[in-house]
This record gives structure tokens, C-alpha cells and sequence, in this order.
């Protein structure tokens, strides 16, 4: 700990009064958080777990290979278990990158090498001078308001060890938009709060009670066609389960069911008629593309399993009540022979509290999205736009859009750009347009090389537009400030931790 107090200690002289002010309540709020912090370290280092006893805080590690050099980076675990990583930049600039990482994974604990390997994607970041910290999250599985705790937790962290930084920004990628987004609102809400901005990349931000209808329609569309999932032998559940709770089947067995119906992984010429025509008929009517297809059944499979059955005890939050499936080449008796189901207006109510966005921030909110993103469509930012909209609050939120067909691979001179244009917004308090905003991006690609691929003209239509609407849905309103309360006591950081 010694370490990173002395290596701090210059910045901590120069951040002045404000910092004083809010570093002695922070303190005092997190002392039970750094206590039992065990140090992990990363691929290469030469400090072990066992070296450092227990509440020492971070230790130091070696940093991953795209920061070789560049910084000095340290590991850990706090005390809900979750590990972190932190990287400081030889030169910093005195600002914080909180990063909420995607997903989520599923595995049972907090994953030690989840944090570090978003490091080395996410080292543009520490390229432009920030610091940067990510969390692992406590354990694998659906919670939104959980991660969030995760990540406010880091940033505390990081202000006991590193002292409070000049600004602080929270940046979300793929469900760690939803992650971030409910950062902002939950713990940023407060004036001059700990965070100055946020940036959300290709961000899945309709929320979790409307964001993943797609892969409800998903779900259902693919079981009317194949049959095999379950297989007419198998034990039957109802299709909104995803999963039954004691299934063991893997990603493995999955993809080799999705291959015996569609072909999908097959060469067109190598297909059968029917693999061909059962392809097309779940294209055409969900409109996923045909390369992401594996991946969001995976989702409709496992991650719908955990939803229901780790988190929401058993109890149905999803419906396609009134959807009418079209596109394939007998919509008729794809509609008379899918399966249908309304949800448990319980479940809706608690997943909606832990994932929805009420688009109640105080804080510039810049995002960015690939036009063509086969996995969090693009229709998720006209969401998110109506949120904010929706709450008055559409002044603090800018759009951009880029024509890219990739979900968490976007050039790293648009990543390099966008957080150079929020801490501008911010620092300056002018609103950037997304015209200036593609204007700039040349100045960081000839350092980055990636390419700008801006389309500052583009708006994306409705989320209606892109999923099918329900009918009779239940949308449970915003709660009261009673109502929050009384939920937070049966589980204060979101649905089953």
C-alpha cells in the first residue's frame, strides 16, 4: 500500500480543496470494502497471492503486454469477492477510467483473469494518460445492479489508495453500457458527485425487461423449426426457461444441435435443402445475422437459465404474447404452431428494477456504436435516447455512430477520440456536436493507425422498429422512493447476489 500512496502522493498535493472535502466521507463509507483485499496477480508477475496478508490493498503486478512499459499496474480482490485490475500511466493526467465490463459471464466466482485481460483491450485508455480500473464483478451471472456496486466499489477503492483524481469517467462496453449507465444513475445522481461523465460503447441499453425480446422471439422461432432443443425425449420446460436448472448441456452440445438443424457452420453448397431452408426461416424472421446466430441462442439458452432460475427464483420476466412472426416462407403456421407465454408481472418488476434505465443522469453521456453491431443492435441507442427523453434529461446525452459491423472491436482511434471528446464536454461544459466530433478523430488516428469510420448524419429508428413489440406487455412503472427501500432490503445490490 506504501507503494501506491508515495506514487500517488504528488497528484494528491495538487488536487486541492474539493478533494479534501469529498476524500474524508468516501473513506469513512468504504472502510469495510478495502479490508480484506488480497492481491492476485497477472500473467507474468512476480508477486504471489500468498505475499501480502490480507487488507493490504492492491499489489503491485506486472502489467499486460500492451502496456509493457507505459504503466504500473497492480491486482487484487475486494472484500465481495470481486477481483480488479488498476493501471497507472508513467505520465498520468491526474483523470480515472472506471471500466464495466460485458457479458456477463456465468461462471460461479469473480474470474481473477476477466479484469486484466479487459486491461490489455481496453490499454488506449492508459495510452491517453488516464488511469484506469477494472472490476471482475463479485461472481459470474445476470445483475446489473450488482456489477454496479462492483464498480463503485473500485473507484472507491482507488480514491483510498491513490487519492481522488481530478475527474472521474465511467466507460461501459456491450451489458457494461447497461452496467455503466445504471452507474450513473445510482451513484452519480447526487451534485458533484464522484463521476463527471460517462462513455458507453456499443452498449446493450434497452434494458433488461425489453432488451432481450430478440432473443425471446429467438428462442422460440428456432425450437418450432428444429425440435431438437429440447429433443421430443427429453425432458420438456417451457421454452422461457432457456435452460431447465439441472440441464447439462454445454455450449459444445448446443452448437452441435444449432449445426444439425441450420448447417450453419457448413459451407452453403454443403448444407442440406431443409438445414438451408430452417437457416433462412430464423434469419428472416429475427434478423439476427447469420454470424451471430450461435452466440445469442447461447444467450437464450444459459443466460436466460441464470436469469430465471439463479436470479429470479424460477419466475418467467420474458413474453411473446401478440408477436406476429413474419418473414418466412409459411408465416401462418409458424405463428399457430410457436410456442407463447406471458410473463410473471413479479419477475418483469424485479428485473426491470435492477436492469431498466430510467434516463435520470446529471452527468455528459457520450456514446458510440457501430451502425451494423450483429450483437446489441443499434436500435439499443434510439432506446436509450427515449429514456433520456423520457426524463428531461436529453441534454446531457450524445450520440455518435460509426460504420463498422463489429460489436466490441472498434478502432482504437475512435475509442482514443470519444473519451478525449467527453473529458473536452466536460472540462469546458460545451456540448459537443457528432459532427465535431468525427472532425477530431483524425488527430488520434495518426497516433492509432485503426481508422475513423464516423457517419455523424446517421440516426437509428426505433427499438420497435428492430424487435417485435408485445402485446398486453407489462412495463412496471418507476418506483416510488418507499417501494426502493423496502426492495433494497431483501437485496441491496440488485437481483439475487
Amino acid at each position: 500500500m506504501g507503494t501506491t500512496r508515495r506514487i500517488a502522493s504528488g497528484f494528491r498535493r495538487r488536487s486541492g480543496a474539493r478533494r479534501h472535502h469529498r476524500r474524508a466521507a468516501m473513506i469513512a463509507g468504504i472502510a469495510g470494502l478495502v479490508a480484506c483485499a488480497l492481491p492476485v496477480p497477472a500473467s507474468g508477475s512476480t508477486t504471489s497471492a500468498s505475499s501480502a496478508a490480507a487488507g493490504s490493498g492492491p499489489a503491485s503486478t506486472a502489467c499486460p503486454t500492451n502496456l509493457t512499459g507505459k504503466a504500473t499496474c497492480y491486482a487484487g480482490q475486494d472484500s465481495n469477492g470481486a477481483y480488479y485490475a488498476i493501471a497507472v500511466p508513467k505520465t498520468w493526467n491526474g483523470s480515472l477510467v472506471v471500466h464495466a465490463h460485458g457479458g456477463p459471464d456465468l461462471g460461479t466466482g469473480s474470474d481473477p483473469d476477466r479484469s486484466v485481460d479487459d486491461l490489455n483491450r481496453w490499454a488506449v485508455m492508459v495510452d491517453e494518460g488516464y488511469a484506469w480500473a477494472g472490476s471482475s464483478y463479485r461472481r459470474g451471472g445476470y445483475g446489473t445492479r450488482m456489477a454496479a456496486a462492483d464498480t463503485e466499489n473500485l473507484r472507491r477503492l482507488f480514491v483510498t489508495e491513490f487519492g481522488e483524481p481530478r475527474r472521474t469517467y465511467v466507460h461501459g462496453q456491450s451489458w457494461g453500457g447497461n452496467v455503466a449507465a445504471k452507474v450513473v444513475e445510482t451513484y452519480g445522481a447526487a451534485k458533484h458527485g464522484p463521476y463527471d461523465g460517462a462513455l458507453l460503447t456499443s452498449g446493450v441499453l434497452g434494458g433488461g425487461s425489453r432488451g432481450y425480446d430478440y432473443r425471446v422471439d429467438l428462442r422460440v422461432v428456432y425450437q418450432y423449426y428444429c425440435r431438437n432443443h429440447p429433443r421430443p425425449g427429453e425432458p420438456q420446460y417451457p421454452l422461457w426457461e432457456g435452460l431447465r436448472a439441472d440441464s447439462t448441456m454445454t455450449a459444445t452440445g448446443l452448437r452441435a444441435r444449432l449445426q444439425e438443424c441450420t448447417g450453419y457452420a457448413s459451407e452453403p453448397k454443403d448444407r442440406t435443402a431443409a438445414q438451408q431452408r430452417n437457416l433462412d426461416d430464423i434469419i428472416a424472421v429475427t434478423k439476427i445475422p447469420e454470424r451471430t446466430l450461435e452466440s445469442h441462442l447461447r444467450f437464450a439458452t444459459f443466460t436466460f437459465r441464470d436469469i430465471v432460475h439463479s436470479r429470479l427464483g424460477g419466475r418467467n420476466p420474458f413474453s411473446n404474447q401478440g408477436v406476429r412472426y413474419s418473414g418466412s416462407h409459411d408465416d401462418r403456421a409458424l405463428n399457430a404452431g410457436v410456442e407463447r407465454f406471458s410473463a410473471d408481472p413479479s419477475a418483469v418488476r424485479d428485473l426491470s428494477y435492477d436492469s431498466d434505465l430510467t434516463g435520470k443522469v446529471t452527468v455528459p453521456v457520450l456514446t458510440m456504436h457501430a451502425i451494423d453491431d450483429p450483437t446489441a443492435f443499434v436500435e439499443h441507442e434510439a432506446a436509450y435516447r427515449a429514456s433520456l427523453q423520457g426524463a428531461h434529461r436529453e441534454r446531457n446525452l450524445v450520440q455518435t455512430f460509426t460504420r463498422e459491423s463489429e460489436h466490441s472491436e472498434l478502432s482504437n482511434s475512435e475509442y482514443a477520440n470519444s473519451v478525449s471528446a467527453l473529458d473536452a464536454w466536460v472540462r469546458t461544459g460545451k456540448k459537443p456536436t457528432p459532427q465535431a466530433i468525427a472532425a477530431s478523430c483524425s488527430t488520434f488516428d495518426h497516433r492509432y493507425g485503426t481508422g475513423c469510420f464516423y457517419d455523424p448524419g446517421f440516426s437509428p429508428d426505433s427499438y420497435a422498429s428492430r424487435v417485435n413489440a408485445r402485446s398486453g406487455g407489462l412495463r412496471w412503472p418507476a418506483m416510488t422512493a418507499t417501494q426502493e427501500k423496502s426492495w433494497s432490503r431483501i437485496d441491496g445490490v440488485g437481483i439475487a447476489p
